[in-house]
């Protein structure tokens, strides 16, 4: 790893530790008498996100080519990005190629792979979760693919919170959520859109939203979980928590949290050019809710210290997978 790209993942790892707390612009509703207290009393303080669906036109491939040896691939640990990474991690690492992982944050992995120091990332949210940064990056970034295409943002409490069904039933609850919404990184476009629309357009004041990692935010609902406290997190779908625990998202009537999103393969500039082959076979990686939900269960449950093992796992049960993604190419390739 060169110095510049230490130094980006010492920026990404230091910056999934930070802990912090934002709140939105509403009105206090926690005074008054009447219907003011009542949940729907709100005066807003944030609109919907608004992003047009756009199509991002996926990279021209060359039609032949060989491939360079070696492979950059970023992960932010989330859990479809984990379970993505350690499979093709295992499919390029199994057609030959050196792969080597770079776990960073949201930031630094966009900037990174900007600049080229990062190859391949395969967990981009489009079009609205990481809109800023395809604004800011997109036109130094190839398109790949888009490999899912029913990712939602989510507020979500454990299924015995019967009382909480609403975004906006939150506001009553404030107290015995400890006046706390359990957010992940700093940074990234879920804590953007709980804290730019859903906090203020719910007008959640008295809720605040605890920045900190994936990690930590799961290991507080666990924890939470096992003792039936309240809680609510930030969460997303597809994720194995919902296999885990009974868990229910909370109903979204104004739409701050957006609609479905797809989740997209990018690679640096040039990517397409230096990796004709893997930018074919990424052009048509795609993986239905069953295929993700089962990869997921190995990788991040069954075999959670070795999601690589998980993954071949997975290829071995799943050869129409490598059929359709690899083509020709998938001849001679067991697992």
């Amino acid at each position: 790893m060169n110095a510049r790209l230490a130094s980006l993942t010492a920026l990404g790892l230091g910056s999934a530790l930070l802990l912090t707390a934002c709140g939105g612009g509403g009105q206090n509703l926690t005074e008054g008498e009447g219907d003011d207290q009542a949940a729907g009393a709100c005066e807003p303080g944030a609109e919907a996100p608004v992003v047009e669906q756009t199509d991002i036109p996926v990279v021209d491939i060359p039609e032949s080519g060989e491939d360079a040896e070696e492979i950059n691939i970023a992960l932010i640990p989330w859990e479809e990005g984990i379970a993505a990474t350690a499979l093709w991690e295992v499919l390029l690492g199994e057609k030959g190629y050196d792969v080597t992982i770079t776990e960073l944050d949201v930031a630094p992995m966009y900037q990174g792979t900007a600049d080229g120091d990062i190859d391949l990332f395969l967990d981009t949210w489009l079009p609205q979760t990481h809109a800023d940064y395809w604004a800011d990056y997109g036109d130094q970034l190839e398109n790949l693919g888009a490999w899912y295409d029913n990712a939602r943002l989510t507020l979500t409490v454990p299924s015995y919170m019967e009382d909480v069904n609403t975004i906006a039933d939150l506001r009553e609850q404030a107290d015995e959520l400890g006046n706390r919404i359990v957010g992940i990184e700093s940074g990234s476009g879920l804590v953007r859109t709980v804290s730019e629309h859903a906090i203020p357009g719910y007008c959640l004041d008295e809720l605040e939203l605890v920045e900190s990692s994936t990690g930590a935010m799961l290991a507080e609902l666990d924890s939470a979980y096992q003792a039936e406290e309240p809680i609510v997190v930030t969460l997303w779908r597809p994720h194995i928590a919902y296999a885990q625990y009974d868990l229910k998202d909370l109903e979204d009537p104004e739409g701050m949290m957006g609609g479905a999103e797809t989740i997209h393969a990018i690679g640096r500039g040039g990517f397409a050019e230096d990796y004709p082959n893997a930018a074919s076979w990424l052009s048509e990686f795609s993986l239905s809710d069953e295929e993700l939900g089962s990869l997921e269960s190995l990788t991040l449950d069954e075999y959670e210290d070795d999601p690589q093992e998980g993954a071949r796992v997975w290829l071995s049960e799943n050869p129409e997978f490598l059929e359709r993604t690899l083509g020709d190419d998938a001849e001679g390739v067991e697992f």
